[in-house]
């Protein structure tokens, strides 16, 4: 089975109280959770929040919402807490497998509060038990998307596994102009969500920062140099995140569009 867990800091640098603005009449928060909570694969959906004011919102519309440290790190650690204190008690064997009734958890973006819950269940169908870590990609179209360094490029084997993420464009085509490399190679760039078999998260939340990882700034290549492989699964389904508070009304044209 698998659990959704939606981070929601208060304290965001951009952005503060960013869980609580209101998006056209309900809180950004409670809109991902709706989203989520109409996701079929998912069994549960929590808010991992680091906040009080937060947790009661949460509460207040029917969500189910735990308390977590506030200097988590990232949301993969606070995913992990939560996933301890909200799931992991709860956990049956099933017929004495070793996997239990939460195997995989979701990451769900807690800034992104359209997310499609058939985007969810596109990342569940790659969840078969042998899976350790996955993420989600789409093709780029646009030679600006490309060489876009905030977005996370990503290379895969044969069997849609990563190989590499960069803010770089990899592979480099020697003799073609950059700005037509996108109609000479299928580039890919990362989009969506993180999910975690409940063993690998446990240990990918006590690995040192890695090398890559600091040159990167991308958590997830901390995860590949140890040896950890990430299913990549296509998507059609766009990233839409609210980090600044002019992101509203660019995601509400977006979305209306």
């Amino acid at each position: 089975m698998i659990i959704g867990i939606i981070p929601a800091r208060y304290a965001s640098t951009r952005f503060p109280g960013k869980p609580l603005i209101d998006i056209q009449g309900k809180s950004m928060i409670q809109r991902v959770y709706e989203q989520a909570s109409q996701a079929k694969c998912l069994s549960e959906v929590i808010v991992a929040t680091d906040d009080e004011r937060i947790l009661q919102h949460v509460q207040s519309f029917g969500g189910k919402a735990v308390m977590t440290h506030p200097d988590h790190p990232s949301g993969t650690d606070r995913c992990w807490e939560a996933y301890c204190f909200g799931v992991k008690n709860q956990e049956v064997d099933v017929n004495n497998s070793g996997i239990t009734s939460h195997s995989y958890i979701i990451n769900i973006q807690g800034d992104e509060p359209f997310v499609a819950p058939e985007q969810i269940d596109e990342l569940g169908a790659v969840l078969d038990g042998s899976v350790e870590l996955a993420s989600q990609m789409i093709p780029v179209s646009d030679h600006e998307v490309l060489f876009d360094v905030g977005e996370a490029k990503v290379i895969v084997n044969h069997n849609f596994e990563a190989i590499y993420f960069s803010r770089q464009v990899l592979p480099f085509l020697k003799g073609v102009d950059p700005k037509e490399w996108h109609n000479h190679h299928t580039y890919y760039r990362q989009v969506g969500m993180y999910a975690y078999r409940s063993d690998i998260l446990e240990k990918i939340t006590k690995l040192p920062v890695s090398d890559l990882e600091k040159a990167e700034s991308l958590e997830q290549l901390r995860w590949i140099q140890n040896g950890h492989k990430i299913k990549m699964g296509l998507t059609s389904y766009e990233s839409h995140c609210i980090d600044t508070p002019e992101d509203v009304e660019k995601v509400l044209r977006l979305m209306n569009a």
